[in-house]
């Protein structure tokens, strides 16, 4: 069965994934030994093919717990982008914004789902969107104080 050859690396990454779904759903070890019975019918992790890791991650998903982090990760760029990411990471922070809300922006504006995959002017652009954003909260900001 080829489907069922894993890599290694990608092996402990999935049990890495189900140990912290673990965690963060607060299961014990006999509760979450029971999942696994119940989902694959083997009591450990370690003895799981791929559709059994894939089983478990899905039924731990089933049970509320998300994958990732929610407030989005930040894109890698090559070196020439960083300036202007790092520009981009700050305003994000002064606005109280999350790298999801950018991630967005690039969508509406250029129809791509991730910043990193934005070339430089339409990075550039990103950026001028969001300085003119943030003008205008500062000015609501400032009206709302008078």
């Amino acid at each position: 069965m080829k489907d069922d050859v894993i890599k290694p690396e990608y092996r402990r990454a999935m049990i890495a994934k189900i140990k912290i779904a673990q965690k963060e759903l607060a299961m014990d070890d006999d509760a979450y030994r029971a999942l696994l019975t119940r989902v694959t019918g083997k009591n450990s992790a370690a003895a799981l093919d791929k559709r059994g890791l894939e089983a478990v991650i899905r039924e731990m998903q089933r049970l509320g717990w998300q994958a990732g982090n929610p407030q989005g990760t930040p894109p890698r760029f090559a070196s020439e982008k960083s300036r202007t990411t790092a520009k981009i990471g700050a305003m994000l922070k002064a606005l109280g914004l999350s790298w999801n809300y950018a991630h967005g922006m690039a969508k509406s504006m250029f129809g791509r789902a991730r910043v990193e995959w934005l070339n430089n002017e339409e990075l550039h652009k990103l950026m001028q969107a969001l300085a003119v954003y943030q003008r205008r909260q500062r000015k609501k900001a400032e009206g709302d104080a008078s």
